[in-house]
């Protein structure tokens, strides 16, 4: 075991006791890393501020819970996307949902992009599209959630998460075109 995972084991067994220093080291380790997290998610930096708060009070009320079966950052991390979404389904953004017939599959080959294409681009690019989308483009692309997981999460089907990811990536090829995306 490497001296960083023991030195996080020791601030989540005393986050577990309601050591409020070992929560405050515990909140240092990963405020920032979360909050850029729900910067993908909502646009605002204060909302995402307040995203990334709200969910901390969350990893506290619930850090009990924690069985250590995924790092206590993937947990907590996953704690501020759930968050996030539920923000967003609050401000009623709605997945429109569409018939499996109108579905079809983009070509995952294609996505090449010019080396001087920095990621703050794509990244600037992903956020720049209408929320129901980037939402589904973060948790597909850069979260890693399948289909299914989606689905679940915002509450559509699959068929609906598959096909706003399909235009999705289109409205996001057609942002990229400008940087000769091939």
């Amino acid at each position: 075991m490497s001296k960083t995972v023991f030195i996080n084991n020791k601030i989540v067994e005393d986050c577990k006791q309601n050591n409020s220093k070992a929560q405050i080291q515990l909140y240092d380790l990963y405020c920032e890393a979360m909050f850029i997290i729900a910067l993908r998610y909502v646009k605002d930096n204060f909302v995402a501020e307040d995203m990334m708060q709200d969910a901390f009070i969350k990893v506290f009320k619930n850090i009990k819970s924690f069985k250590g079966e995924v790092t206590i950052g993937a947990w907590i991390k996953r704690i501020v996307i759930n968050q996030c979404i539920d923000y967003l389904k609050k401000k009623r953004i709605e997945l429109v949902s569409i018939e499996e017939k109108e579905l079809t599959i983009a070509d995952d080959g294609d996505w090449t992009v010019k080396e001087e294409v920095s990621t703050d681009i794509v990244t600037s690019a992903i956020n720049s599209l209408p929320e129901k989308y980037k939402v589904v483009l973060n948790l597909y692309l850069i979260e890693g959630y399948d289909h299914q997981e989606i689905a679940q999460v915002l509450n559509i089907t699959e068929v609906t998460s598959r096909s706003q990811l399909m235009r999705g990536k289109n409205k996001l090829k057609g942002q990229l075109k400008q940087y000769n995306y091939a």
